[in-house]
């Protein structure tokens, strides 16, 4: 069974939660690569198969709460919702449950509700004896409209007529055929019955058929569940956990005693059930329609949710409410990202998918009356915003807390002002002192053509990677905290990072020493801005810092390129060497290195812009290879064509003629697509970026995920927030963005 406590997921990139989830078990292979590459998404085609009028595909967060353990068994719980702070408070408050053994639940029985209503009936005591006495006839005939559902176990269980006095003063006749739905949640199962059966309901009770149709009423499929906190946990810096506790129990109270509290009390709870629902592609209107109603069955609304004092002084919650659900049918077969959801929940029911939504939904109800009772709602929300916010700006880990503070303090919880605060600390406050930098690279015009012998033109991310080596008594570690890295390193290790620091080892001839690296990285992992040849570089560096080797950059680029052989396979070299030199450059290996670096009279107004997908260049390269052998003339002709587009995108950038090196850049991106290593998602961020005023943009670097850029003179700021706004991260050339740039 896989742990649901994941620490830190929140910190992580998209493409890094999609991998933790992969290597923790919660992801197959296919569902892993379904999310990367964005496949999980309803296509328009589909959607306009589902309902009418379509014009488009409307997008909503989806995400996964980590944490729950319910029933003993751990879960990852998939949800999607627009509003920041459900996952967070969900997740946190499923965290806390678990020192108390998490949530207990439970589904005595699973019925959907029909109902038959007949009207115009003469004499309704005589209607509800005959119908009793036929009771077997109805069954029967009930059961014969879905065989195949009898044959899985399902069916209809039972029928209870009743009369029922109608406004006018009139009498009808109410029929409810109790169906087990098996894990669908059958609500098109059980509107064919209620049809099926009718006309023989109404003759039998002498009158017409008015209705014949589900109830969203389900409550005969009650779910409960219970969770226990220990005071000790809900303690905060300002308040006692017996403090805590107490105030979350009275909130509860007057929940039970004013409606008014209650509703939003229950708004709660339903916030973790709806995102589950909608994830799982079940009808949330129809559980919220329900669960209200259940609310107010008593004639008083009242809280689906409680919360008192157990005997050993823990706080106890407590919920029941209807929830009829389904794991099979209805979206799931449509929808890719229904599936995938189902798949994360690893639910095998759908009594299991409903027990894990109330324990959802109590999660989040504690978690609303905790903030309640100590901070306040309003300030955990914004800080909650604040953080996408500061995120979505691409605002590194050592200045996150301190611009994050200085935002919510600031009262402008905006993209453009977290940019601002963060320019600001970068020209105030000093660095840490590095013993070696590296740069990172972006790619203008060449991609895959460099590595056929063709030019490219590419640009230095100055100083992207810094490393300081320090000798210890024995091993060898290495610590990148922007990567979530920190590791020893085995000598025999020939994956990943360990792989290229042992070529380094080995090239410097000092391998069986002891020694720390440590690496500050302002680079994304995998997103084809040469994160891989810069760490490379400035761990090189750092030794011939350390150890006084006197390396030049020949030799450190040399070592450079070995260590690109074994992330990359067959790399054109580019990338190691922008690395070292961090001019920007016209590149060319034919044969032999050909470099022309470039005076430029003033920094390229360039943003860049990460996708949600890792590039991983060395299967782009072989697949383009594998292209290029069995399509070798058209390729040889593409390559030829990027090739110009280089060298005349050298010469208008030396000119700043960024009009022209605009159109260079998107006709460049048409012929990346051609090679197919251009995706969906990257192609949707080269329309926004020009959408919002980029005279020029494509993706960089090998594709397949990974990054675009976008050329902007006078509009950077507009393209910058219309891609932060998009949710992507967003870097820029040099460490200080430019602001007020417009």
């Amino acid at each position: 069974m896989s742990d649901s406590r994941i620490k830190g997921l929140y910190r992580l990139s998209i493409a890094e939660r999609i991998r933790a989830l992969r290597q923790q078990g919660w992801l197959s292979a296919a569902d892993a690569e379904l999310l990367q590459q964005g496949r999980h998404v309803l296509s328009p085609a589909v959607a306009d198969r589902m309902i009418e009028n379509v014009v488009g595909v409307f997008g909503l967060p989806m995400a996964v709460a980590p944490n729950f353990v319910v029933n003993g068994q751990d879960y990852i719980v998939p949800m999607v919702v627009e509003e920041p702070s459900i996952v967070a408070a969900t997740s946190n408050a499923a965290r806390l449950a678990r020192s108390c053994g998490g949530f207990t639940a439970s589904c005595a029985e699973s019925l959907l509700v029909g109902q038959i209503h007949v009207t115009n009936v003469d004499d309704p005591e005589s209607a509800l004896s005959r119908l009793n006495s036929v009771s077997v006839e109805l069954l029967e005939r009930a059961n014969a409209v879905h065989p195949r559902l009898v044959a899985r176990g399902g069916g209809v269980r039972e029928i209870v007529s009743r009369s029922m006095l109608l406004d006018d003063g009139t009498t009808a006749i109410a029929v409810h055929m109790l169906v087990d739905t098996c894990d669908a949640m059958g609500a098109n199962l059980v509107n064919t019955i209620c049809e099926a059966v009718a006309s023989r309901v109404a003759e039998l009770c002498g009158g017409e058929v008015a209705l014949a149709i589900l109830s969203n009423l389900a409550d005969r499929s009650l779910v409960s569940a219970r969770v226990r906190y220990r005071p000790a946990d809900l303690a905060t810096c300002d308040t006692t956990g017996d403090l805590v506790r107490d105030r979350i129990v009275l909130a509860s109270d007057i929940a039970s005693a004013d409606p008014y509290r209650a509703a939003t009390h229950n708004k709660g709870v339903m916030n973790g059930i709806d995102a589950v629902a909608i994830a799982t592609g079940n009808d949330w209107r129809a559980i919220e329609a329900g669960a209200h109603a259940f609310a107010a069955a008593t004639g008083t609304y009242r809280p689906l949710a409680t919360w008192s004092v157990a005997d050993n002084g823990e706080l106890q919650g407590d919920i029941e409410m209807p929830l009829k659900v389904g794991v099979v049918g209805g979206n799931l077969d449509a929808n890719p990202a229904v599936a995938a959801a189902i798949r994360i929940a690893g639910v095998q029911s759908a009594i299991e998918l409903a027990e894990l939504m109330a324990a959802v939904g109590l999660a989040q109800n504690f978690a609303a009356l905790k903030a309640l009772a100590t901070t306040g709602i309003q300030d955990g929300h914004m800080r909650l915003h604040a953080r996408s916010v500061a995120a979505t700006a691409g605002v590194p880990d050592e200045y996150f807390d301190e611009v994050l503070d200085e935002m919510i303090a600031s009262g402008d919880i905006k993209v453009q002002k977290a940019q601002e605060l963060l320019a600001r600390r970068r020209s105030t406050l000093p660095r840490r002192e590095p013993c070696a930098t590296a740069a990172g690279k972006v790619i203008l015009l060449g991609e895959h053509a460099v590595v056929y012998g063709r030019h490219a033109l590419a640009l230095p991310i100055p100083d992207a990677v810094s490393a300081k080596v320090s000798k210890i008594d024995a091993g060898v570690s290495i610590s990148i905290p922007e990567w979530g890295v920190s590791q020893r390193i085995d000598v025999g290790d020939s994956t990943g990072i360990a792989a290229a620091l042992n070529l380094i080892l080995r090239e410097l001839d000092i391998a069986g020493s002891g020694y720390e690296i440590r690496l500050r990285a302002d680079l994304p992992r995998a997103m084809g801005l040469g994160s891989s040849a810069a760490l490379a570089v400035a761990i090189v560096r750092a030794f011939s810092a350390e150890l006084g080797l006197g390396l030049d950059d020949a030799r450190v680029n040399a070592i450079a390129f070995e260590c690109e052989k074994l992330a990359h396979g067959t790399p054109s070299g580019i990338d190691n060497t922008i690395a070292t030199y961090a001019v920007p450059m016209k590149f060319r290996n034919a044969g032999s290195l050909q470099v022309e670096n470039l005076a430029l009279t003033e920094s390229p107004p360039i943003i860049i812009a990460c996708s949600n997908s890792p590039g991983l260049t060395m299967e782009q390269v072989a697949g383009v290879r594998a292209r290029h052998e069995q399509h070798l003339v058209r390729y040889e002709a593409l390559f030829d064509e990027i090739d110009a587009l280089s060298q005349a995108g050298a010469d208008a950038l030396v000119r700043a003629d960024y009009a022209e090196l605009g159109m260079l850049m998107n006709i460049c991106q048409g012929l990346l697509g051609a090679i197919q290593v251009s995706t969906a998602e990257l192609e949707g961020m080269v329309h926004l970026a020009r959408s919002a005023g980029a005279s020029g943009a494509k993706l960089t670097g090998g594709g397949g995920g990974g990054s675009i850029i976008a050329l902007c003179p006078g509009k950077v700021s507009a393209v910058r927030n219309a891609l932060a706004s998009a949710g992507f991260r967003t870097l820029s050339l040099s460490q200080q963005d430019e602001v007020g740039s417009e």
